[in-house]
Parts: structure tokens; sequence; C-alpha cells
């Protein structure tokens, strides 16, 4: 079977159940995952997955890139699959699943781009549900009931030895690709200040962006400096993670981290972290994740907010 989820960080995430919920019911089968090369490490060691076949989405831009992207799409069909399921539903990866030559296509109602015109059939998902009850939505076209309780399987990671992290600490991450969803630098200082005045735990910092924090014997700064695999460690030993959102939040709840996410104006039910032991800051409030409930009016995150996050992440991570 080719499993096609190239996606982000979270897309990666949130597809790892079908991968699980497919192994258990079909153990001989081999499941071979179309992932970008950035995010292989999450498959690395998963036992659900036969193999993975690198999507080098990068190396196919311009003229020479078309040129390398045709010889890719071609060399699908020696993959010999039987079948494909397409959780990506895009133009591109339609593509993958009609050039690999399978006689069956699955993939979702809700395809874009004219992905649909090259499934034989279409698994019907609902509108208003997160993503990982959408992808496994497929599940029944193949005979396959939906597991009660998603099942994620992660590796272990690799512990960050540049600057150990040999006391208990808490993980702050700031950083988000979408418009209006990162902490600014102040909103990051007031969280910071709110956070150490009530607790005597070390703040480690990671992510991607613009490192603007200041030097503090309790503030561990990896910004810039992690791999995928020692993020994973990071965030499986943390006492706490505070982030907004973005794939390393959907990686802390997928490992069962104790977990607040921020929402500026995505909607929680939709891409918040799965687990309703997570909490959630929406519209100025603090509370638990609740996959049911609307969504609140959109606000963007602050430095007064910072320090309410920061004043409550002291007092739930004792």
């Amino acid at each position: 079977m080719l499993f096609i989820k190239p996606g982000s960080m979270g897309d990666v995430i949130h597809a790892l159940p079908v991968a699980t919920a497919l192994h258990r019911a079909w153990p001989h089968t081999d499941l071979v995952w179309i992932v970008d090369p950035r995010w292989e490490p999450l498959l690395e060691g998963n036992p659900c997955i036969k193999a993975t076949h690198l999507f080098p989405r990068q190396d196919f831009r311009g003229i020479s890139g078309m040129k390398k992207a045709w010889h890719w799409y071609r060399g699908l069909k020696a993959l010999n699959a039987g079948m494909v399921v397409d959780l990506q539903g895009l133009l591109r990866t339609g593509l993958m699943a009609r050039f690999s030559g399978a006689g069956r296509i699955l993939g979702l109602s809700d395809a874009r781009e004219g992905a649909g015109f090259f499934y034989t059939e279409r698994a019907r998902v609902l509108k208003n549900e997160h993503a990982v009850r959408r992808y496994l939505r497929c599940l029944p076209s193949m005979g396959i009931a939906v597991p009660e309780r998603p099942e994620w399987i992660l590796p272990a990671g690799t512990p960050y030895l540049a600057e150990p992290l040999n006391e208990p600490y808490i993980v702050l991450h700031p950083f988000a690709r979408g418009a209006g969803k990162s902490m600014d630098a102040e909103a990051v200082k007031a969280f910071l200040a709110a956070f150490l005045a009530g607790s005597r735990l070390r703040v480690v910092l990671i992510g991607t962006g613009d490192d603007q924090q200041e030097s503090s014997p309790r503030i561990t700064n990896l910004i810039g400096r992690t791999s995928l695999s020692e993020l994973v460690a990071i965030l499986r030993n943390a006492r706490f993670v505070v982030s907004v959102d973005s794939g390393p939040m959907h990686l802390a709840a997928a490992l069962g981290a104790p977990l607040l996410s921020i929402h500026t104006w995505s909607d929680p039910r939709l891409v918040g972290p799965y687990s309703e032991t997570s909490w959630i800051w929406q519209g100025g409030e603090i509370r638990r994740q609740n996959l049911a409930a609307a969504p609140l009016a959109e606000k963007p995150f602050r430095s007064s907010d910072a320090v309410e996050v920061g004043t409550f992440s002291a007092a739930v991570s004792r």
C-alpha cells in the first residue's frame, strides 16, 4: 500500500493513527509512506511502516526541477503498489496516486485542486471536525473499524547533548508560520517574567524564528539549535509545554505531554491539540480543550495575555 501524506509536520502527526490502525488490521500489508524529507525522522523505527519514499519538493522548483519531478513521478510505478491511500488531497498527490499505477485509489471527499478525479473511491468526511478524525474516516472504506482511541507511535528522540537538560523544565514554543499566530518579543518576555516569578522550573525555548530573548540562569535558549529528533526528546521529557498553534504543538499532544496551546484565529476544534486533557488559550480565556465546543471570537495574543498564561503555567506545572 502506498500511503500519501507528505504534508507539514502537523499533517504527518495527524495521519499517524491511520497507519497504526491499518497495520493492526492488515499486519501483512507493506505500507510505504510518501513523506517530505524534513518529517521522515517522525517515522523512524515505526513498526507499522515498511519503508518511506521521499518527496523532495524543494528540488522540483524551476525549469530543471520540472524535469526532476517528471522522473520522480514516473518512478512511482516501480513501487508496485496494489492500493493507494491519499490523505493529502491535492493535485500533486492525486497525480502521485495515478502515476503509481495502483488499481485502487482511496481519497477523502473534501480533496481539492481536482485530486478527486484520480480516485476510484472517496471516504466521506464531515465538516468542522478535527483533522485526526477526518483522516480516520478512510478506514471504514477498507472494512476497518475506527479505533476508539487513536494510537501514535513516535520515536524516542535523540537527547540534546550540547547543553544537557538534567533538571525539570517546561518548554515554550512561540513561533508559527501562519500570520498572527506567533508570540511577539514583548509577549515572550512577559510570559517568561510571569512564569519565573511563580516557579522554580527551567524554561527551554525552542523553534525557528527571530531570536531576541535575554539570557537568564533559568532559561535555556535552543531556538534554531535542535534537530527534529532532538525536539522529540525535549518535548517527551517536558514537565509542561506552552506553544502557539504549530507542528511542535501537535507533536507535544501526540507524545502525551501536558500542554497549553495558544490560538489567536485558528479553530481549536479542527487544528487544536487532539487531547481533551490539554489546555487552550483562545479569545482571552484559558480552558480545557473540547473538540465539540464552538470557537470563541478571534483575539490577538498580547503581553497581558502572556502574563496570565505564564502565571497559569507556573501553577499547573508544579
